[in-house]
């Protein structure tokens, strides 16, 4: 026995000699990454990060999981005269998986939000994300007045810029490419994401698109439009006590359309929910709509339009989460309606956007917007900077790309059928669905609000879900690795609802998300709580 300890001993040790200087290794690579020289980007750090336990720190929250000490490159990159895009690569000191993960951005950006970089660094991956160009708060769009490199950064420059230094970077780290190439983003992080499968087609092999504000032209006018219609005037503003009143008839309506009830609604596209009922018949009482409250949202259903030619300018938002709770950026109600008059986010957006990216004025206000001349104009300085809603993804196809899509049908931000247009824009381009499917495909959400949350089934591997967090069928980001890397294509995604929406808490509901154009039926028999229990059918279709 004395013989095989020793002998166990000495491989201990051979181990221990090994592993050292290799770190040793890693950590002098990671400072001698300041040395790296870049065309039109300057490294400012190269610095190791010694590893976390996120289960005891401020990240209990994001990833409930340790993580590995990286090497973390800070870079200062100058594609124009007028250009200071700021962006972070982190890369894992042992266990790298091999693939890069770049991040979106969200809102007007201005900063780079680490949290989800943690949860891509505790997964192996090395991953990189960019402040988009400036800095400042994700509703200021001061950055842009006089600034017109800046708003190209913005627009869509910055994040490829970021692709082509940060693989750069990766590579010189490691001594290797990546495998496979990634991009992972929501809302406007979205919007980038479809941008380059648009503009920088070979940039990534995977993308995950969330909640995309890729119509942004239309998306912002929508914002203003909603803005006018609660804000204007204060009379027709709907308080939080009556949009209770709004979501429990909406579920009356909608709330059981497959003969079970749920506590959101199944099949937003036939639910027809009339917020006539709601009509005072009297004086204004809070179970009832006021006249110009009811106009208010019936505007906000319907959607932007043109008023001298009635063309829609903007898809409207559905019904069955006005009172659904939320932090601000995500709930319905933080865009639509706000805490109180007169700030929503809606009124935020447009009025930085309109104002800082077309007039040139950070006083301006959206409740001002022509719906006619001022988008029209709008639309002539900046759409083509911002628009990403080109269907023709023909080289993204070609070059093995594969991108997964989705949207909560109880997005208070852009509005969910802007990305069921796009889906319908991009089958008619590529010459069908089948064309399509073999490389894209988008996953509705009912019952969920802006990139989570909200009433239904909302964590999928969307944000930063911890729940099995390597299972494809329940991992959307894991699930486009798999087609990516293994050629296995998704059939459906299964949605948890928690309780509370904390995956450490109980499974309240799971439900399986189905490629659109098909939906999620009850199979007629076992509990509609357990998605094992629904198939997934064309509309129509039992």
């Amino acid at each position: 026995m004395d013989h095989i300890v020793a002998k166990r001993s000495s491989l201990v040790c051979a181990l221990i000699m090994t592993v050292l200087p290799a770190l040793a290794s890693a950590q002098k690579e990671c400072k001698a990454l300041n040395q790296v020289k870049l065309t039109d980007a300057t490294i400012l750090s190269a610095e190791i990060v010694p590893a976390g336990d996120a289960s005891t720190e401020w990240l209990k929250q994001a990833i409930h999981q340790p993580y590995p000490a990286y090497c973390m490159v800070k870079v200062e990159a100058t594609p124009s005269t007028d250009s200071k895009i700021g962006l972070e690569v982190w890369m894992p000191l042992s266990a790298w998986s091999g693939d890069y993960v770049q991040l979106g951005n969200g809102g007007l950006a201005g900063s780079i939000n680490h949290t989800p970089m943690y949860a891509q660094i505790a997964s192996g991956h090395a991953v990189a994300a960019t402040d988009d160009g400036h800095t400042g708060a994700g509703t200021d769009g001061s950055w842009a007045i006089g600034h017109p490199e800046k708003r190209i950064d913005f627009g869509y420059r910055a994040v490829h810029v970021t692709s082509v230094v940060s693989k750069r970077i990766v590579s010189e780290f490691y001594g290797r490419s990546a495998r496979f190439d990634y991009f992972n983003g929501c809302s406007s992080g979205g919007r980038e994401a479809l941008m380059e499968a648009q503009r920088y087609p070979e940039d990534f092999k995977g993308i995950l698109v969330g909640a995309p504000g890729h119509a942004w032209m239309s998306l912002m006018a929508g914002f203003a439009w909603n803005a006018q219609a609660l804000l204007k005037d204060p009379v027709s503003y709907i308080p939080a006590s009556k949009r209770e009143l709004i979501e429990k008839a909406a579920l009356q309506a909608c709330g059981a359309q497959d003969g079970y009830a749920d506590p959101f609604v199944q099949h937003p596209l036939t639910c027809h929910f009339n917020p006539e009922q709601l009509l005072c018949k009297g004086s204004d009482e809070e179970s009832c709509l006021t006249a110009p409250q009811l106009s208010a949202l019936q505007k906000i259903y319907a959607g932007a339009s043109s008023p001298r030619t009635g063309q829609r300018l903007s898809p409207g938002y559905q019904p069955g989460a006005e009172a659904e709770p939320g932090p601000p950026g995500v709930s319905y109600s933080s865009y639509i309606y706000g805490e109180a008059p007169p700030v929503t986010l809606d009124l935020l957006f447009s009025s930085s956007f309109y104002g800082s990216f077309v007039y040139q004025r950070p006083d301006y206000s959206s409740l001002t917007l022509n719906f006619d001349d001022d988008v029209e104009r709008a639309t002539s300085a900046v759409g083509n900077i911002m628009n990403a809603t080109n269907p023709d993804l023909s080289a993204f196809k070609a070059h093995g790309g594969k991108m997964l899509h989705y949207h909560g049908w109880n997005d208070g931000s852009p509005p969910p059928l802007s990305s069921v247009n796009y889906y319908r824009d991009v089958v008619a381009k590529m010459g069908g669905e089948k064309q399509t499917e073999d490389f894209y495909r988008l996953y509705m959400v009912p019952g969920m609000m802006h990139c989570g949350l909200g009433p239904g089934p909302n964590s999928f591997g969307n944000l930063l879900d911890r729940s099995k967090a390597l299972d494809p069928e329940h991992n959307i980001f894991s699930s486009l690795q798999q087609w990516v890397e293994k050629g296995k294509a998704p059939s459906r995604i299964v949605a948890t609802k928690y309780t509370n929406d904390d995956p450490a808490q109980p499974i309240l509901m799971t439900r399986p998300l189905c490629a659109y154009p098909k939906e999620a039926k009850w199979r007629g028999k076992g509990s509609t709580n357990n998605a094992a229990n629904f198939s997934c059918q064309l509309p129509g279709k039992s």
